[in-house]
């Protein structure tokens, strides 16, 4: 039985954050260079976010490129950056009324890559369908810190009290200020960890690993994540009699 007829479709999540991972370690499993491993994720990442969207799933996150991975091999970096040009399938998104957005330290990315994906931004913003949201050069201990800043000039200009801060005004001067917290948290390859994505909005995700590399996740391991997800109780800190 596919768990697609165990899902209930009056219960998706909203929001669904991925972590990737995997790429390189499938390629090396194949005889293959990391790159080819890339490739095939960039596949995946079509087949998900078209099920995402099917499903009825409203704001899909996925880590492509953190501030960390600035440190990997020039070779590597330049061949993700090409890929991320050439795997952005406008036609895809415009097909399936998908909305695109980025969030992370944009002006770090190379300039061609910067207007590709503003180019995709402006030519899907009228689309009402899912919005999917690429994590590009960031980091949750980037994104807190920029907050941060931000709020102290604030404070130093008059504009605000430290009084006023509060979690909600923290929540508004996030990069993820548009959408609301993942429901459900996602990551592949086996790792079970959280590698400084989307910490401060995943207080109160339902976190689900899985052993298989991002370019195997197919759609049924997708479905999958969303029944285990609905089979768990969310309480965000009460009980489950008030829950009840």
């Amino acid at each position: 039985m596919s768990y697609i007829e165990l899902i209930d479709k009056t219960r998706i999540p909203q929001h669904v954050a991925i972590i990737m991972d995997g790429n390189g370690r499938w390629a090396k499993r194949q005889g293959k260079e990391r790159s080819f491993g890339h490739q095939a994720g960039a596949e995946t990442v079509q087949r998900i976010t078209e099920e995402a969207a099917r499903l009825g799933v409203k704001y899909l996150t996925l880590y492509t490129f953190s501030t960390e991975n600035w440190n990997r091999p020039a070779a590597e970096v330049s061949a993700l950056m090409n890929l991320l040009i050439h795997s952005i399938q406008e036609e895809t998104l415009m097909k399936n009324n998908i909305r695109f957005c980025v969030i992370g330290d944009l002006p770090k990315l190379p300039e061609e890559v910067q207007q590709c994906l503003q180019s995709c931004i402006t030519h899907t913003s009228g689309n009402t369908g899912m919005c999917l949201v690429l994590a590009l050069s960031y980091s949750s201990r980037w994104e807190i810190t920029e907050a941060v800043r931000n709020i102290a000039k604030q404070i130093e200009n008059g504009e605000v009290t430290s009084e006023q801060i509060t979690d909600t005004y923290i929540n508004a001067h996030l990069s993820t200020s548009f959408m609301p917290d993942p429901d459900l948290l996602i990551r592949t390859g086996g790792e079970v960890r959280l590698s400084n994505y989307l910490l401060w909005q995943c207080a109160y995700s339902e976190l689900y690993f899985c052993d298989t590399y991002w370019p195997d996740f197919d759609k049924e391991a997708f479905r999958k994540a969303i029944y285990e997800y609905q089979q768990r109780e969310r309480r965000f800190g009460k009980t489950s009699e008030q829950i009840s």
